[in-house]
């Protein structure tokens, strides 16, 4: 499973991307196994503006993921 974080959340957390060899079902499960590593993990991740992308689709924290898939968070996308 890769799991990519743009934005802000990359500058907080200290990284771009992790492989994960665990398989959560659910986005929110990943989130949970996440806001584990550490404080700031949770803080950044328990933010309700964070987005999330399974396989490049936009989608709810609901979603069901396999073990293959590309999980993305990133903070809201604002314009200009």
């Amino acid at each position: 499973m890769k799991i990519l974080f743009f934005g802000q959340l990359r500058e907080q957390l200290g990284v771009a991307e992790l492989c994960l060899d665990e398989r959560p079902k659910t986005v929110h499960a990943l989130r949970e196994l996440l806001a584990a590593k550490g404080e700031i993990w949770q803080q950044s991740l328990s933010s309700k503006q964070v987005l999330v992308a399974v396989n490049q689709t936009i989608c709810d924290f609901d979603t069901a993921i396999e073990a293959n898939d590309e999980i993305a968070f990133f903070p809201p996308v604002t314009g200009g």
